[in-house]
């Protein structure tokens, strides 16, 4: 979403961008808005040439726009999506590729765990065009010029090519013995990754996603725009980032984890989830607390935290530790990943709105742009 006004406001009722969403969910975003009796404005975003408006803009007046946060904040596209919580995930591994280098690394990652774990994996990829038919009016789709719609195919024409090419890439890596054999699929959706990813993730409720990402040699520019980070926020499905640098890209090879706690709740279910994909490995478990000073009862909430996890699991090894937060996020965790030789930090998660995400951006975002070690991000409450 986008609540930036796109040019310098002359008086409290110029219109503003509130959200930026495909033709369908906007409407369905403006019949919620004008229902509260505010009036909304649909304009088209133009994606290439101006012919057709790929995703668009929902617009207000500016004298609307702290009710109207209010009210965007609650809405939820996945309503008509049955219940995660009432179904067991299926044995799957989804592996969403751009068909890059860090497609590669993910498949690699996604692969081994698959093989070990006995699921199968999926590979997806989502691709946008302007002239995506979810983008566009029913009846107007009918009505597009010829070549037009020949573009159209021609960008389907060339994704399901170079699905096809990773394909055989990826065959031959099996063949060198680089990837375990194990059943897969493709899958071509037409959409924003991050939505079709999410989408995809709620209605067919694999085990895992897991994403290759660019880790320390990102931007910072990226980090709203990730699909991984979106896709972090927007999933109650366990998300592995493997950055392409990582040291180790395999869960078979970690010898030792963090787990980040807060003494939440959601963080037991975390665990308890987390121990699932741990259990065929001899892993050791930290449990740490990151902290701005040294408080006795952060030490001793870690070691009661620790001595439960020992009571049902009592052949998981695990060790805690109480983190001084004294310098930045990223180099604290950075500086505690480099002296325990930890291997992937993991963590729980909570739905946080669109200004807590951009403006405090919680920490697997933040690790995503500053580190080369693997995440493992649960919701928890599931």
């Amino acid at each position: 979403m986008d609540a930036q006004p796109e040019k310098q406001m002359k008086n409290k009722d110029d219109l503003v961008t509130v959200a930026i969403h495909t033709y369908d969910r906007a409407h369905i975003l403006k019949s919620i808005l004008e229902s509260e009796g505010i009036p909304v404005v649909i304009h088209g975003v133009r994606m290439i040439d101006p012919v057709v408006p790929g995703n668009v803009r929902v617009r207000i007046r500016e004298s609307d726009l702290p009710m109207a946060l209010r009210i965007i904040e609650q809405v939820d596209f996945s309503s008509n999506v049955e219940r995660e919580a009432e179904r067991e995930p299926i044995r799957e591994i989804l592996v969403p590729v751009d068909f890059s280098d860090y497609s590669f690394t993910a498949c690699e990652f996604g692969f081994r765990l698959a093989h070990d774990l006995g699921c199968d994996v999926k590979l997806m990829h989502a691709f946008f065009t302007p002239l995506s038919p979810a983008s566009i009016p029913f009846g107007d789709y009918f009505t597009l010029q010829a070549t037009e719609k020949e573009a159209h195919g021609d960008t389907r024409d060339k994704v399901e090519k170079e699905m096809e090419l990773f394909v055989h890439k990826l065959e031959e890596g099996i063949a060198a013995g680089e990837f375990p054999k194990v059943s897969y699929m493709t899958a071509l959706f037409e959409g924003l990754p991050e939505d079709e990813i999410i989408e995809y993730s709620k209605r067919v409720r694999p085990m895992a996603i897991v994403m290759g990402t660019r880790g320390r040699g990102a931007k910072e520019l990226d980090l709203i725009g990730s699909v991984t980070a979106e896709v972090m926020d927007g999933s109650n499905t366990p998300i592995f980032a493997v950055p392409v640098g990582a040291k180790v890209t395999q869960l078979s090879e970690m010898k030792r984890i963090v787990f980040l706690t807060n003494f939440q709740e959601r963080e037991f279910k975390a665990l308890d989830i987390m121990i699932q994909f741990l259990k065929p490995y001899p892993i050791t478990l930290f449990l740490a607390h990151l902290a701005k000073k040294e408080d006795v009862w952060n030490e001793i909430k870690l070691s009661g935290f620790r001595n439960l996890l020992a009571e049902r699991y009592p052949r998981l090894k695990t060790e805690y530790r109480l983190i001084d937060f004294s310098a930045s996020l990223e180099e604290t965790l950075e500086n505690f990943v480099q002296e325990n030789a930890i291997d992937m930090i993991s963590l729980s998660s909570s739905r946080r709105n669109i200004f807590a995400r951009i403006f405090n951006p919680g920490i697997a975002r933040r690790m995503l742009f500053h580190s080369d070690t693997p995440l493992l991000v649960i919701k928890g409450m599931v």
